[in-house]
C-alpha cells in the first residue's frame, strides 16, 4: 500500500554516469566550457555536487566523456550509403554536419580549437587524439565514396584538406550565422571538394580518375555538372 510520495526511482551506477554525460554535454553545447561549474552540472542534473564527485574525479574528466560521446555523434554524421551521385552524398553529408554544429554550438567550436583552458596536458591530448579520430573517419568514409582504398598523397591531401575547409567553414558559420545561409555554405562545400580535386588531378592520375568519375556519375540537371565538367577539360589525358 502506497503510504506517501513515491520515492524516487534510485539509478545504477552506469545510468547516473550516461545521465552526467548527457547533461553536460547539453551545458557545454549551450555555453563554452570553461562557463559551466560542476554546480551546474548538478543543478541541471538534479543531484548534489559531491555525488557529482562520486562519479567522476572533476570537471575535466566529466568535459573528456562528453568529448567522447560528441565525437561518436559527429563521426556517425559522416556515415551515408554509397549510392547515388557524389554530390548529392556530400550535400546530405554536410546537412547533417551542420546540424551537429548547430545544435552543439559554443561546445562544437572548443572541441575542434583544442578544448577549454582547463586540467593537464594529458587530458587535453586525449581530447585532441579524439577529435584526430573523428577526422581520420571521416577522411577513410570519403575516401570510401570515392571508391579508394589506398589513396595516393595528392589525393589523401585533397580529402584532409577538404574535412578541415568543412571544419573551419563551419566556425566562421558559428560566429556570423546571418552573414551567409547555410544552405549556400555546404553547396559550397561540396563544389569545393571538386575544385580541389580537380587541381590536384593537374598533377596525379589517381585524382584525375577519380573526377572523370565524378563526372560520369552527375545527372544532366546535378548541381556538379557544370562545374565538374569544366574543372575535368582542365586535366586532359596524357
Amino acid at each position: 500500500m502506497t503510504t506517501g510520495a513515491r520515492r524516487k526511482r534510485r539509478m545504477g551506477v552506469e545510468e547516473r554516469r550516461q545521465q552526467l554525460i548527457d547533461v553536460a554535454l547539453d551545458l557545454f553545447s549551450r555555453r563554452s566550457p570553461e562557463s559551466v561549474s560542476i554546480d551546474d552540472i548538478a543543478a541541471a542534473a538534479g543531484i548534489s555536487r559531491p555525488l557529482v564527485y562520486h562519479y567522476f574525479p572533476g570537471k575535466h574528466s566529466l568535459y573528456e566523456a562528453a568529448v567522447r560521446r560528441a565525437a561518436e555523434e559527429l563521426t556517425g554524421r559522416f556515415a551515408e550509403p554509397p549510392e547515388g551521385p557524389l554530390s548529392g552524398r556530400l550535400l546530405r553529408v554536410m546537412g547533417r554536419y551542420f546540424d551537429f554544429v548547430a545544435e552543439h554550438g559554443p561546445g562544437f567550436s572548443a572541441l575542434l580549437r583544442g578544448g577549454p583552458a582547463m586540467g593537464a596536458d594529458p587530458a587535453r591530448a586525449r581530447t585532441s587524439a579524439m577529435i584526430d579520430e573523428v577526422r581520420a573517419t571521416a577522411c577513410r568514409q570519403v575516401l570510401g565514396h570515392l571508391g579508394v582504398d589506398t589513396p595516393g598523397p595528392r589525393l589523401a591531401l585533397v580529402v584532409r584538406s577538404w574535412v578541415g575547409l568543412a571544419e573551419t567553414t563551419a566556425l566562421s558559420w558559428l560566429e556570423a550565422p546571418q552573414a551567409m545561409p547555410r544552405e549556400e555554405l555546404e553547396s559550397q562545400l561540396v563544389h569545393s571538394f571538386v575544385a580541389l580535386a580537380a587541381v590536384s588531378a593537374l598533377h596525379d592520375e589517381q585524382t584525375r580518375r577519380v573526377l572523370r568519375d565524378i563526372v560520369r556519375q552527375e545527372p544532366e540537371d546535378g548541381p556538379l555538372r557544370e562545374l565538374a565538367t569544366q574543372l575535368a577539360a582542365s586535366a586532359p589525358d596524357r
